[in-house]
Order: C-alpha cells, then sequence, then structure tokens
C-alpha cells in the first residue's frame, strides 16, 4: 500500500476517488463543501431532494462529477455535529473504507474532517487512517478449498489536508500506523489458526522465521530439557497431560543505539486450553485456540519494534503449552515449584495461564528490564467485570500502569485499571503451599494479577488481562489484534518517537 500526505487542492487530486463526509443534518465538511463548490453544487442537490442522509455508518458513491479530477466521489456519514468526535470519526472512515474495497477503485484521496480541537493531531490523525485501512485489508486466513476472494484493488492512499507545518508528523504517523496494522495482522493470522496448526513448536518456528526476517532480532528456543533446567515447574506441570511439547521462546530486540533498561513483554502461549482436569464446558470450547493471544500479541510488537528500528532494547518471553486432560495431568490439590521457588497448590487446572506466566515473569529478572507488561487472555472474569470493550490492567508501578492507559487512550485500544490491593492477595491463602493459584470467585481477574505479583517483586510490572478483547465469537468469530496497537503505543513512545 502507497501511503502520502497532500495539503491541499483536493478537487485537483488525481485519484479514482475522493472519500467527504457530512453531517446528519445535511451540513457539509469544508471539504466537501469545496468538491460541491467545484461541481456546481451537485453535492448540495443530491443532499437536498434526501438521497443521502449523513448517518454514521452510511455511504453513498457518486460517480461522474463534473469539475473535480477525481472520477468519483464518496460521502461517509459523520452523524450529528453535536455528537461528532474521534470514535465517530473512526467509524466513518472505516464505513467509507469497507464501500470501497466492493468496488475497483484502486486509489483514494481520505478528506474525512476531523474532530474538533486536539483529538486527532497530525500524527495520531495519518496513524488511524493507515491502521484502518490496515484493518479494513485484513482477510481471515481461513483454510477453506473454495475459491478465494478477488485481492482488493486498493493500492494509494492520500491523507489530508494537512498544513505544511504538519505535514511531516502525518507522514510519521503514515508510517507508524502501516506498522502496527502490519502487525496486527501478523498477530490475527496467529490468533486465528486452529491449535492442530498452531502449536507450541509452530509459534517457536515462527519466532524463528521473524528471527531471520530481521537483523536486530535474537531468537533462543528452550526445548522441554531447558525449561527442566530452568526449574519452571508451574509451566510443566500445566504441559504434562499433551502429547504437544512446551516451548519457551525468548526473541530480543537489540538496536544498534538503545537508551535505557529493556522493556520485557511476557506472552501466554496456550495454543488450546481444555481447562485440563477442570475441563471446561463444551460450547464454545473451539475458542479456546484462541487463548495464546498474549503471545501473538509479544511476536506483533517485536516484528514492529524491529520494521520501526526503534532505539529501545524490547525482550518478548513466550511460555508455550497444550493444556489437556490426561492420565498424567496435573490435578486439583497437586503442589508445584516454580522457577522461583514458591509452591503452588493447583486447586482448579483451569487457572493454567498464571502458572506458565509465573515462571516466565521469573526468568524475566535476568535481562534487568525498566518494565515488565505480561499480556494474557487470563480470566474470564474480567469480561465479565469489563465486557468486549476494555482490556483489564493492574500493575505494582503507578506510573506505568498509567502509561499503558494512556496509550489504550491514544491508540483507541482503551484499558482500564483495576485495584491490586493486599486483600486480593489474602484469597490466595492455601494450608498445605505457600500459596493457592485460584482465590475463588469474587473478583477473580484481580486475584489472578495478585498470583503474578506474587512473583514480581522488585520489579516495575504491569498486568494486561485481554481475555474480552483479543478475540470476538459469534457470527464475526476471529481476533481482533488487540492489544497490539496498544502496546505499539506504548513502546513507540518509549523509545522517543
Amino acid at each position: 500500500m502507497q501511503f502520502e500526505v497532500y495539503a491541499k487542492g483536493l478537487a485537483t487530486l488525481s485519484v479514482d476517488c475522493i472519500v467527504l463526509g457530512v453531517y446528519e443534518d445535511g451540513e457539509m465538511s469544508e471539504e466537501a463543501a469545496a468538491v460541491d463548490s467545484a461541481s456546481s453544487g451537485l453535492l448540495k442537490k443530491l443532499l437536498g431532494r434526501g438521497d443521502f442522509s449523513g448517518r454514521s455508518g452510511e455511504t453513498l458513491l457518486i460517480t461522474d462529477i463534473p469539475g473535480i479530477s477525481a472520477s468519483r466521489a464518496l460521502l461517509t456519514g459523520l452523524g450529528t455535529r453535536k455528537n461528532f468526535g474521534r470514535k465517530l470519526w473512526r467509524r466513518s472512515l472505516a464505513s467509507a473504507l469497507t464501500a470501497v474495497l466492493r468496488t475497483r477503485i484502486a486509489s483514494i484521496a481520505v478528506a474525512v474532517e476531523r474532530p474538533p480541537g486536539k483529538e486527532l493531531d497530525d500524527y495520531y490523525f495519518g496513524r488511524a487512517v493507515a491502521e484502518i485501512v490496515g484493518s479494513s485489508l485484513y482477510r481471515v486466513n481461513d483454510l477453506k478449498t473454495g475459491k478465494k476472494p478477488k485481492t482488493p484493488a486498493l493500492q494509494k492512499v492520500l491523507a489530508g489536508p494537512v498544513k505544511k507545518s504538519g505535514i511531516e508528523a502525518a507522514e510519521r504517523g503514515l508510517e507508524h500506523g502501516e506498522a502496527v496494522a502490519a502487525a496486527a495482522a501478523l498477530q490475527r493470522d496467529l490468533a486465528n489458526l486452529p491449535a492442530n496448526v498452531c502449536t507450541p513448536s509452530y509459534l517457536a518456528d515462527q519466532a524463528k522465521a521473524l528471527g531471520k526476517q530481521h537483523s536486530s532480532l535474537r531468537v533462543q528456543v528452550l526445548d522441554e530439557a531447558a525449561i527442566k533446567k530452568e526449574k519452571m515447574g508451574c509451566l510443566l506441570a500445566v504441559a504434562r497431560g499433551s502429547t504437544q511439547p512446551p516451548r519457551f521462546i525468548v526473541i530480543e530486540h537489540k538496536p544498534a543505539k538503545s537508551a535505557g533498561d529493556p522493556v520485557v513483554l511476557v506472552g501466554k502461549g496456550v495454543t488450546f486450553d481444555t481447562g485440563g482436569i477442570s475441563l471446561k464446558d463444551p460450547p464454545n470450547m473451539d475458542e479456546m485456540k484462541f487463548d495464546m493471544s498474549g503471545s501473538a500479541a509479544v511476536l506483533a510488537c517485536l516484528s514492529l519494534v524491529a520494521r520501526l528500528k526503534l532505539p529501545l532494547r524490547v525482550v518478548g518471553l513466550i511460555a508455550a503449552v497444550e493444556n489437556m486432560p490426561a492420565g498424567n495431568a496435573v490435578k486439583p490439590g497437586d503442589i508445584e515449584t516454580s522457577a522461583a521457588g514458591l509452591t503452588v497448590e493447583i486447586l482448579n487446572t483451569d487457572a493454567e495461564g498464571r502458572l506458565i506466566l509465573c515462571d516466565a515473569l521469573h526468568y524475566a529478572r535476568r535481562f534487568e528490564p525498566g518494565a515488565v507488561v505480561d499480556i494474557a487472555t487470563l480470566t474470564g472474569a474480567c469480561v465479565v467485570a469489563l465486557g468486549h470493550h476494555h482490556s483489564g490492567c493492574m500493575g505494582n508501578d503507578q506510573d506505568l500502569v498509567g502509561e499503558l492507559v494512556a496509550a489504550g487512550v491514544r491508540a483507541d485500544d482503551r484499558a482500564w485499571q483495576l485495584p491490586l490491593t493486599d486483600e486480593y492477595a489474602d484469597q490466595l491463602k492455601s494450608n498445605f503451599a505457600d500459596f493457592a493459584n485460584v482465590g475463588g470467585r469474587d473478583g477473580g481477574a484481580i486475584t489472578a494479577g495478585a498470583f503474578l505479583a506474587k512473583f514480581t517483586q522488585g520489579l516495575k510490572w504491569a498486568h494486561l488481562d485481554v481475555a474480552g478483547t483479543a478475540y470476538q465469537g459469534g457470527a464475526q468469530k476471529g481476533s481482533t489484534g488487540r492489544p497490539t496497537p496498544l502496546l505499539a503505543d506504548f513502546l513507540i513512545r518509549r523509545a522517543g518517537r
């Protein structure tokens, strides 16, 4: 895809189609009004006779417009002016792109009026355009044997109008947005694969392939014997019931120059989760192939920092296992010793994500990180608390948690902070081990975080529970690519870019 910024002269741009915003009351945006003037009032005439209402999500393609170089114009509804903001702007552009991709239009100029004020500066305007284009172009990597849909014709996108003083920022935004969209597509491709394809070994192979693509990446894969040497007893307990061997993946971005301590991203990589002996209910169990979304997000972020050559050392740690019931599987009541030397009474084998993450978090210490962030589809309780709109965020360092929440706002990939106080850790008390892996039904998302917190003392650590945001079920079942945009913004900011 070719992205460019334009400053003025919309009516003279040599593109197949210009995309214009119109409000619900028929009021035209400034750019739409300019096109209307060039075409001797054609748009006003169409709006006057009710051909287009301007409701959010509505589009209308117009051909053969006199007075402009483009052969077509696409009107996209902005909703009411009083309610118009960043959310409606994104929806309007996404709707427009959906309409464009149904045609053979190869080039467009985006002229959808931005929200007022500072909701969308030049950098985030460019980035949002590129991200929305990338998301609109994404096609699920299905394994159907029928004829594949045609490749979209769209090849070139011009974004604007941007004042001369903002062109550099908008161009940087386009570059970053294209990289974020590619990273999110990588996450989605990995997470959408069935579990008989995307195994722990497959994830390790994908990490190695990524290392070959980028010279700044160093990849190490620990097999089961090496994991045992690291004394990762909790991780091995989860993997015990599966014929798929576990893998522990270390992928590191080491730029020529970097400032500050490294950022370590830790991803939950349960390539399929039956719940183990604590077997899940059969309905929707197929969606447990998405339980490796955290690991996919880590690989996506490492691809992004390498592509953008960010001057920031970033380490990705992926604990990859399959959680299956078997004669040798870990049982409720079993006690295992973690890599940190702490003993855990496993009361529920379906609370397995925290078991593999605790060993990975302990491993992170050797990098002397400035920040550690784990990403996991960890608890159904987080979905109950926040639904599918916000990821849960908590940690032991308020500044780091604040960074992530703010990054989510800027990236339109929001997270919400949950409390993490001592009372929740008290729910994990055990009569037989240092603590249990579950603390009851109440506050389940937070007690899971409290469990992880026991392994992060002395680290600046935050936890993202993306169980409700990393994928969606139903007719549109598939990976969403979240929270890669949030993490991308966090890393780009950390790198000073």
